[in-house]
């Protein structure tokens, strides 16, 4: 046992060593802008001759750091801009300096990517091994660990919510000013983060010859993280075949069909393809830029323009009509698979108020809507072979509804809050508040579906251990209390609430619609009464 103890510490600090050295690297590391470098980026980026001037003067064969290298590129840009307008050349404003979420990374990002040099650049593949080979492998030994320091069978949630990390204490504070932090970096300022994505690069030319990004960076983390945390799974829940299958499926998922597949499919020079991100999660599908781009890669391209059709409108549906959401949130997404894995130490922190409750009707189903009625303005100009920057109504247009959407629901809702805020506000933030594809299953679970949890009211000991494991924020308790089935929209199935109970009260099953009694029902609690309602409805 001691033994075990000293190599769980032992992973501890190996992992907080690769984990210090992946931060400390987005504050280090030089540039320098070579005259063919500088001029490759302004023939993609810039229209100025007075922003050239002023960049070759200040920015080219100068060693920089990141830092220093974008404040001048933006200091140059403004003071640009200004001269610009001064003549009143209105226009060229709007082509060089845009919206400041979209500044960083589509226009300084590049140069600093392409001038980066130093250590890192030349020791690509030791870097990786000292950050996320150290954080992995000490990961792993760490979690390793609990097999045998966990003893008899049983899920354990001793000290919980003593602990700091998971309690909303210190140290869950630190885990969400990181996690805030890093996002706000990977979506808008990646500029920052070159060391990183350079620490990856190998593996992204590997799998399909190209440089690797802010995103294949994030997608190679997704995929580590999801890994390590479900080896933490497979441990606690080692004595549940439910959450064991369940996390392996939705683990392949992400890194078949949501990471090395559509790699793959670049390398044959295809577009990037996600076949099981449907709409209006993927809320880009239907963007002209993505219908033309499959409908000019020929059969495969049109496969994969019906499969999303098909997807949403007809197997997704379908499956949750037999299986509930659960077959999508909890098997299937890289979200839920997040959300189960990493975040799983945070789910009881999961309001169960009813203002909550209230607050996540209204929200969900308004992200929903919105969703779908960008989807239709843009199907509109696509058909009327508009261009999707001109205005429609009110000032505004197509493309301002898309930057709209993805700033405030694709960037900050689902990323910077949606997995940021899970040391305070639980691991199910996103899916339960924001994601427009949950709103659109919760509605058909919710009316028409075969999926509930049983409950077997005669057996509660009313210990609470379902409601306070609901990710979800449903008061599990008071539903097995009345032995009411459970059908409720935002449920997503992942079983935990059954897999807590030490009374066997709790089980998902996919019957007939006859038996799914209606939630407002309270039922009487004994046999007898149960069979003549079954047989009056």
């Amino acid at each position: 046992m001691n033994t075990m103890k000293v190599i769980k510490n032992i992973g501890l600090v190996i992992s907080l060593i690769g984990f210090a050295i992946f931060t400390a690297s987005m504050f280090t590391g030089t540039n320098k802008v070579s005259e063919e470098t500088f001029n490759t980026w302004a023939s993609q980026k810039v229209k100025s001759e007075v922003f050239i001037e002023k960049a070759k003067k200040e920015i080219v064969g100068k060693e920089l750091s990141a830092a220093q290298l974008s404040s001048k590129i933006v200091d140059i840009a403004k003071q640009s801009n200004e001269y610009h307008k001064s003549q009143k050349e209105i226009a060229w404003d709007k082509i060089i300096w845009i919206k400041w979420n979209k500044t960083y990374k589509d226009f300084v990002y590049p140069l600093v990517r392409s001038s980066a040099t130093g250590w890192v650049v030349q020791n690509q593949g030791l870097f990786f091994f000292l950050t996320f080979g150290l954080a992995i492998l000490g990961g792993l030994l760490f979690f390793g660990a609990d097999y045998k320091l966990l003893g008899p069978a049983g899920i354990k949630n001793n000290g919980i919510f003593q602990h700091s990390a998971t309690n909303r204490g210190v140290l869950g504070m630190i885990a969400f000013v990181y996690f805030v932090g890093f996002y706000m970096l990977l979506y808008f300022f990646p500029n920052y983060l070159i060391n990183p994505i350079l620490s990856v690069n190998p593996i992204k030319q590997a799998l399909n010859g190209n440089a690797s990004d802010q995103w294949f960076l994030y997608g190679f983390m997704y995929c580590s993280v999801m890994t390590v945390f479900a080896i933490r799974m497979f441990i606690k829940y080692r004595h549940n075949n439910y959450q064991i299958v369940r996390t392996a499926v939705v683990l392949f998922f992400q890194i078949a069909f949501a990471f090395l597949i559509p790699e793959i499919l670049v390398a044959f020079n295809k577009p990037w393809f996600d076949f099981k991100n449907a709409w209006p999660l993927n809320y880009t599908f239907f963007f002209d830029w993505n219908i033309n781009s499959l409908i000019e890669n020929g059969n495969l391209g049109i496969f994969m323009l019906v499969w999303g059709i098909i997807l949403t409108l007809v197997i997704v549906p379908v499956m949750v009509y037999f299986y509930g959401k659960r077959w999508y949130c909890s098997w299937v997404c890289g979200c839920g698979g997040l959300a189960e894995t990493l975040g799983d130490p945070y789910r009881q922190l999961s309001s169960k108020s009813l203002f909550s409750w209230k607050v996540e009707r209204w929200l969900i189903h308004g992200v929903l809507v919105f969703a779908t009625v960008m989807t239709a303005l843009t199907l509109y100009t696509y058909f009327a072979e508009m261009e999707t920057w001109k205005e429609l109504a009110f000032g505004l247009s197509v493309y301002d509804v898309q930057s709209s959407y993805g700033f405030l629901i694709g960037s900050i809702f689902s990323g910077v809050i949606g997995t940021g805020f899970y040391p305070i506000l639980g691991n199910r933030v996103w899916c339960r508040f924001g994601c427009p594809l949950a709103a659109y299953m919760g509605l058909v679970q919710r009316f028409k579906s075969r999926f509930r949890i049983t409950t077997n009211g005669g057996q509660c000991i009313s210990c609470g251990n379902c409601s306070t494991y609901c990710e979800q924020g449903i008061d599990v308790r008071s539903y097995a209390q009345k032995g009411e089935n459970i059908i409720r929209s935002s449920c997503v199935g992942c079983g935990v609430c059954s897999a807590v109970c030490p009374r066997g009260v709790l089980k998902l099953e996919n019957g007939p619609e006859d038996g799914r009694i209606n939630p407002t029902q309270v039922l009487l609690g004994n046999d007898v009464d149960l069979i003549k309602l079954m047989n009056e409805k």
